[in-house]
Parts: structure tokens; C-alpha cells; sequence
């Protein structure tokens, strides 16, 4: 890290690592952005641009590492709320911060894979989530029942219901829908369950869609990365952990740790689309 001094205040520069998920944004030509939330531990800044994700994490050590995450070892600076960014040219200007990306990992990385037998003893023990934020809700049911039947228009019907269902800055019905996409994504794709990756196209296309104006700017953006199969490493080391490359249960604990009910959430989602996996992978 260095620092250097101009007329009016210093700046710090540093090099991050960034989620190939925000490449697209961050090698377009530079655009004002602004701090949509502040936290100790991360940044979230709104970029306006048309490009997804138009949302994108600063984090330091001890944040979550969000799919639309830019990496870096040191300290943010102070800001608050709708203080000025800008972000483009491989680099974010935050503040004092000066923040140029050098390296990049992937938010999506492809699992090994899996037969029918072994996918049937990983759903045996996988167990309920502790307190989803969405218990008994209707939609969530059907959204379960009709991806195990490989129904679409039950299953679009569901997930336009749940799209922005919630509190918070990722509301549950959110986190259920990101949860689901990534599992149908890539475990259908281990399984080699066709149906499963086609279900995910169209219910990609259907919540991300209009996600911009049915749920805050970070769920939107988290939508679309799920969409694509984007995960942050908890959720991918759950999705390991079903195709046996690490332990499961260790993975689902830290999962279901992931915020108020943000982390049960996405297991919710997992498991269902985990059940559907299995139930599709018989359509081959």
C-alpha cells in the first residue's frame, strides 16, 4: 500500500481481487457511482449502468464474500450513505481509496460429477433449514412441489410471487429463488439432468427480468448473478458437499450462520432445488 499526497487530501492505493461476476463493469469506461450501504467490514456502491451487476461489494477479511465482491486486504475508509464513487478501468475510487483490481476469482466455479444414487443418500440427510424466513409460506411450497414435477408455469408463477417477498436489504423470497438457481444450475449440470438446467433458464428469465424494480438494488443484483450461478462460498461449498469433494455438514453449518435468516434461506432454496435435481435427473 501506498500513499501520496495532492493539493487537496491524500490518497490511498491498493490493489484488490474481484469476482469475474463485476468484470463486465469494472473494464467498461469509468461511471459515477454512489454508497448505497456502509458497513465496517464492506461497501456496497450503486454503479449507473444498464450492466449487471450494477451492484457491486468493496469488503475487507471478515465480510461475507458476496458473488459481486471486490476483495481487499486493508481497512475501508469512513463513508456513509450516498457519498460519491466512481467506478470503471479496472479501478474504484471510494473516498480516499484508489482501488485497482489486479486479479480476479470465480464466483461459479463447476462441480464434479454425480450419479442418481449418490444425489438420493446426500437428500436423505440433508434436513431442513433452522427458521427460514419464509416457514409455510404457499409459494415457497409451490415452488418446491412444481420444480420436482418439472412444472413450469407453477413454478414461474411461484417465483414471480416471491421475487422481493421480505425484509431487509436480501429479503427471503430472494434468497430462496438465488438458492434454488444456483443448485438447478449446477448440480443439473454434475447430474447431467438436463431438465433441471432448462427449468433454471427460465426461471432466471423470469426474476430477473424485472428484479430492478420489485426488490432493493443488492437483491436485484444478487438475482442476476444466481442467475448465471453465482454463489458466494458458502453456498458453493454446500453444493460440494452434496457431490461428496468435501464434508457436507460443516458446509451447511456455516451456511445456515450467513445473516438473520439469509443463510437458511439460501438452504431452503438449495434444497429444493436439490429434491428437483434428483426428481428430473429421472427425465433423461
Amino acid at each position: 500500500m501506498t500513499v501520496s499526497t495532492h493539493a487537496r487530501r491524500a490518497r490511498i492505493h491498493v490493489t484488490g481481487a474481484a469476482s469475474t461476476a463485476v468484470r463486465p463493469v469494472l473494464e467498461s469506461p469509468r461511471r459515477p457511482a454512489r454508497v448505497l450501504a456502509a458497513f465496517p467490514a464492506g461497501v456496497y456502491l450503486e454503479v449507473r449502468t444498464e450492466l449487471e451487476p450494477s451492484v457491486i461489494a468493496v469488503i475487507n477479511g471478515p465480510a461475507t464474500r458476496l458473488p459481486n465482491s471486490v476483495l481487499l486486504a486493508g481497512p475501508l475508509p469512513s463513508l456513509t450513505v450516498g457519498d460519491d464513487a466512481s467506478v470503471g478501468d479496472r479501478n474504484i475510487e471510494l473516498g480516499p481509496l484508489s482501488l485497482s483490481v489486479r486479479r480476479w476469482w470465480d464466483p461459479a466455479p463447476p462441480l464434479g460429477r454425480i450419479d442418481r444414487a449418490r444425489l438420493a443418500q446426500t437428500a436423505a440427510r440433508f434436513g431442513d433449514p433452522p427458521q427460514p424466513g419464509l416457514i409455510g409460506n404457499g409459494a415457497v411450497e409451490l415452488l418446491a412441489d412444481s420444480c420436482a414435477k418439472g412444472w413450469l408455469l407453477g413454478a414461474v408463477t411461484a417465483a414471480e410471487q416471491l421475487v422481493g417477498l421480505g425484509p431487509g436489504l436480501t429479503p427471503s423470497g430472494d434468497d430462496v429463488l438465488a438458492g434454488l438457481l444456483v443448485t438447478l444450475r449446477h448440480l443439473g449440470a454434475a447430474a447431467g439432468a438436463e431438465r433441471a438446467i432448462w427449468l433454471a433458464d427460465w426461471l432466471a428469465a423470469t426474476v430477473t427480468f424485472d428484479a430492478r424494480t420489485r426488490t432493493t438494488p443488492i437483491s436485484a443484483t444478487l438475482l442476476h448473478c444466481a442467475a448465471r450461478g453465482e454463489a458466494s462460498p458458502e453456498v458453493t461449498a454446500v453444493l460440494r458437499g452434496i457431490t461428496g469433494a468435501q464434508a457436507l455438514e460443516p458446509a451447511l453449518r456455516r451456511l445456515h450462520r450467513l445473516g438473520h435468516t439469509s443463510g437458511s434461506d439460501l438452504a431452503q432454496g438449495v434444497a429444493i432445488g436439490l429434491t428437483a435435481v434428483l426428481a428430473l435427473s429421472r427425465c433423461r
